[in-house]
């Protein structure tokens, strides 16, 4: 090996993923929290993000593919992408046959 080579060769270190927005945390903060709401889901969503449950889905999926998520709160954001691929996959095999 040869020590000069090494020395001229820039360090190489991945970039920090970019920080989630007050709104991907504040989605986040309620997919942890949303059971501990007396009533449906749906109902802390319009009274705490002011968004229909189409829309809150639309910008749940987007949040959880995010490395930034990912960072933030890797536990959950797996958990919410496995739960997604579960439904997919469902979804995807159609109706069970009898």
């Amino acid at each position: 090996m040869d020590p000069t080579n090494d020395a001229a060769a820039p360090a190489q270190h991945p970039a920090p993923p970019p920080e989630l927005d007050e709104r991907a945390v504040q989605v986040l903060d309620l997919e942890r929290r949303w059971w501990r709401y007396a009533g449906a889901k749906e109902d802390a969503v319009r009274e705490s993000l002011g968004l229909s449950a189409t829309q809150y889905y639309q910008v749940l999926n987007t949040v959880i593919d995010s490395p930034a998520a990912l960072a933030h709160d890797p536990v959950l954001v797996q958990r919410l992408r496995r739960m997604r691929d579960s439904r997919v996959r469902g979804r995807a095999a159609g109706p069970a046959r009898a």
